[in-house]
C-alpha cells in the first residue's frame, strides 16, 4: 500500500512489499490503559517527599500465603491481599515494606506484572520506599519474560526519580537484549553505562560473549574475549565455558579440548560444567572412549558427576540406540540418591522406545517414572507423540488416556497442555493428529488451544496453514478473538512476513475484530525486524496521535527501538 498510516499522514516511499497496501489503520479502536507505567506512578514518585506518613499508619496484609495449598485458593487470597492493600494505601495507610514486597516477588511468580507495577506505583506513593532489589527482581522478571522495553522504562524513570541502578539490574536488561537478538544493541547500551561510570563485571562478558557466538558464531566470541581481556575486563571461568560450549556446537572438538587443557595456564581449574561440555560432544558424537576417559578424570579430580552428566549419558545412548544402557545408567542415578529425579532422566528413553514402536515398554517405564514421583512433562508427551510418525496415532491415544487418570487434573486441562507442549516444540502435525483422538475421550478446542496450534504453525513456518486455521474456525462458527489474530499476526511478524500479518489485519478488521494495544505493537515491532524503522517510526507517530496506544508504549517502543517520532 502507498503507506501504512491514514490518509492525513505524509506519504513515505515505502518497499514494494508493503506498497499495494490500502490504508488500514482507520479502525475505531478504544484508547488503551497504561500497562508498564502510568502518569500516576511518575507523579507518586516526584511527590514522595510530601506523602510521607508518620509510623502508627504502617499496616501489614492479611496472609495469603497459609491455608490450602490449591492453584485457585493461593490465587484468590493472592488478589485479596493486592486489593486490601490497594484500599488501605487509598485510605493514606502506608504498608509494611518488607510484606508489599513479598507480594510483589509473589505477583510476579504468577506473572502478574500489571499488578506488580501497580502495587510499586502504590508502595512510593504512600510514602514506602521499596527496596532495590525489588526494582532489580522486577527488572530482571520483565527481561525474562521478554518485555525488555518495559525494563528499560521501568529503571529510566527510577533513576529520574533518584533511585540508583546497580550493575546486576543492567545485566538483566543486557541479557534481556541478548536473548532478543539484539547483541549490537546491547553493546551500545553497555558503552553509556560505562560513560555513567558503571563497571560491567565477569557476568556481564558472559552474557556478551554467550550472545556473540550464537549471533555470529564462536570465533565472533573468542575476538570479543580477547578484546575484553585487552581492555583490562577480567573474564572467569564461566566466560570460557561459553567458548568451550560455542567450539563444541560447531563440531570443533579438538580446539575445545585444547583451550580445556588450557585453562590452568589462565587461571582457572575446569569445574563440573567444563567437563560436561566436552563429555556432551564426545557422546553424541560417539566417541565413546574418550568420553570414558574423560570420565575417569573428571572423577579423579574429585569432581563429582552432576545431574546433568547422568542426564547427559541417558540422553546420549538413548539417541544411538543403546536403551538397555541408558537404563543401567538411570537406574545408579536412582541408587545413588543424591539427586531429586524427574522427567527429563527418562524422556530421552521412552522417545527412543516409542521410535522403536516398543508400546508396552514405553507404558512399563511411564509407570515406573510415576512411581517413583516423577510426573509427566512437556518432553514427556513430545516422546509418546512420535508414536505417531510411527502410524501409531490411536496408541498415543491410549498412553496419554492413561497418563491423565494417573493425575488429578481434567479432561480439559491434560489435553490443552498436551497440544501446546507439542506445538511449543516443533511437533503442530502430531497434534493435529491426535485432536480426533482427544475430541473422542470429551476433549474441545478452546481459544487457547487454537492459538497454540497457530503458534506451533508459525513457528514451524506453515504460515499459510496457520492463516487456514482461522478460516476453519470461522467456517465452524468458531467465535474468533482478538488473542487468535494477534498470535496469528505475531508468527508472521517473526517469520518476517510483515506483508502478510497486514493483511490478517485488514481481515481481523473486516470481521469486526477490534485490535486492541498488542496488535498494533506487534505490527510496529514486525516493521522494526525487517528493517523499515521509517515507516515503524511514521507508524508509531500516527498511533500516537489517535491515542491508539498508551503514552508509555509509545515511549518504550521509541527508547527500545531508537524511533524519531514526529
Amino acid at each position: 500500500m502507498a503507506t501504512l498510516l491514514h490518509s492525513s499522514t505524509p506519504v513515505v516511499k515505502t518497499s514494494p512489499k508493503y506498497a499495494k497496501k490500502s490504508p488500514i489503520f482507520h479502525a475505531h479502536v478504544p484508547k488503551v490503559q497504561s500497562f508498564p507505567l502510568s502518569d500516576g506512578f511518575s507523579k507518586a514518585l516526584s511527590s514522595t517527599s510530601v506523602t510521607m506518613l508518620p509510623k502508627d499508619n504502617v499496616f501489614t496484609l492479611p496472609n495469603w500465603r497459609s491455608g490450602r495449598n490449591e492453584q485457585n485458593s493461593r490465587e484468590i487470597k493472592l488478589n485479596d491481599a493486592f486489593s486490601y492493600l490497594e484500599y488501605m494505601v487509598g485510605k493514606g495507610h502506608k504498608p509494611d515494606v518488607a510484606n508489599a514486597t513479598q507480594l510483589l516477588y509473589d505477583l510476579c511468580k504468577v506473572n502478574k506484572l500489571k499488578k506488580a507495577i501497580r502495587l510499586m506505583e502504590m508502595m512510593v506513593k504512600s510514602g514506602s520506599i521499596p527496596d532495590p532489589s525489588c526494582y532489580t527482581f522486577l527488572v530482571n522478571h520483565l527481561c525474562r519474560r521478554g518485555n525488555v522495553g518495559h525494563a528499560m522504562q521501568l529503571v529510566e524513570r527510577m533513576e529520574e526519580f533518584g533511585y540508583s541502578t546497580n550493575t546486576v539490574t543492567y545485566n538483566a536488561i543486557v541479557r534481556g537484549l541478548c536473548i532478543r537478538g539484539s547483541l549490537r544493541q546491547s553493546l551500545q547500551f553497555l558503552d553509556r553505562l560505562m560513560e555513567k561510570g558503571l563497571v560491567p563485571n565477569a557476568f556481564t562478558y558472559t552474557i556478551l560473549l554467550e550472545a556473540a557466538y550464537k549471533e555470529k558464531g564462536v570465533d565472533e566470541a573468542i575476538k570479543l574475549l580477547d578484546d575484553v581481556i585487552a581492555k583490562g575486563g577480567n573474564p572467569n571461568l564461566v566466560s570460557y565455558n561459553v567458548i568451550l560450549t560455542g567450539l563444541c556446537k560447531e563440531g570443533r572438538i579438538d580446539e575445545a579440548m585444547k583451550l580445556f587443557r588450557d585453562l590452568p595456564s589462565k587461571g582457572f581449574n575446569p569445574n563440573v560444567v567444563s567437563y560436561n561440555i566436552l563429555l556432551r560432544s564426545l557422546c553424541y558424537g560417539e566417541h565413546w572412549e574418550d568420553a570414558k576417559t574423560l570420565l575417569a578424570e573428571m572423577v579423579g579430580d574429585d569432581l563429582s558427576p552432576s545431574f546433568v552428566t547422568y542426564n547427559i549419558l541417558i540422553g546420549s545412548l538413548s539417541a544411538h540406540g543403546r536403551t538397555n544402557e541408558a537404563m543401567q545408567v538411570l537406574e545408579e542415578l536412582s541408587r545413588s540418591g543424591e539427586f531429586k529425579r524427574d522427567a527429563s532422566s527418562y524422556n530421552p528413553i521412552i522417545a527412543r522406545l516409542c521410535k522403536e514402536r516398543k508400546v508396552d515398554d514405553v507404558i512399563k517405564l511411564l509407570d515406573q517414572m510415576i512411581s517413583r514421583c516423577c510426573s509427566p512433562n512437556e518432553g514427556t508427551y513430545n516422546a509418546v507423540a512420535l508414536l505417531c510418525e510411527e502410524g501409531m496415532v490411536q496408541e498415543v491415544i491410549s498412553v496419554l488416556q492413561t497418563l491423565r487418570n494417573k493425575q488429578e487434573v481434567s479432561i480439559h486441562d491434560f489435553y490443552r497442555n498436551v497440544i501446546s507442549s507439542l506445538c511449543r516444540k516443533g511437533n503442530t502435525y502430531p497434534a493435529f493428529q491426535l485432536l480426533p483422538g482427544m475430541a473422542t475421550c470429551g476433549f474441545t478446542p478452546d481459544s487457547y488451544t487454537y492459538s497454540s496450534l497457530i503458534r506451533g504453525l508459525c513457528l514451524e513456518r506453515m504460515l499459510f496453514a496457520a492463516i487456514n486455521v482461522i478460516e476453519i474456525m470461522e467456517e465452524s462458527g468458531y467465535g474468533i478473538d482478538v488473542d487468535n489474530f494477534n498470535t496469528l499476526v505475531l508468527g508472521l511478524c517473526k517469520c518476517r512476513r510483515t506483508d502478510l500479518s497486514l493483511e490478517v489485519f485488514e481481515s481481523m478488521i473486516g470481521k469486526g475484530c477490534i485490535p486492541n494495544e498488542t496488535t498494533y505493537t506487534i505490527l510496529v515491532e514486525g516493521l522494526i525486524h525487517e528493517q523499515e524503522k521509517k515507516l515503524a517510526s511514521m507508524l508509531l507517530t500516527e498511533l500516537n496521535l489517535r491515542q491508539v496506544v498508551s503514552k508509555s508504549t509509545v515511549e518504550r517502543l521509541a527508547m527500545q527501538y531508537e524511533l524519531q517520532l514526529q
